[in-house]
């Protein structure tokens, strides 16, 4: 063991301005994942809903009964 007990066993401490910096880049990152995360799927559900659209107006709907008026 070449290096001293103090610098093995007890780490620097940090400033409260460095931990601050730390925990605000780390929820930086976590907020933007997300973000992109939430973009994508919206894109994708976009797709969809615009695909199922246009298939349900490629098919036209037959027209409705109507009830007679006998009873």
């Amino acid at each position: 063991m070449t290096e001293p007990k103090e610098a093995v066993f007890k780490p620097e401490k940090l400033s409260s301005q460095d931990k601050a910096s730390m925990t605000d880049k780390a929820a930086r990152q976590i907020i933007t994942a997300e973000s992109d995360q939430r973009a994508r799927k919206t894109e994708r559900l976009r797709q969809l809903r615009e695909a199922q659209e246009a298939a349900t107006a490629a098919t036209p709907h037959p027209p409705a009964k109507r009830p007679s008026g006998k009873k």
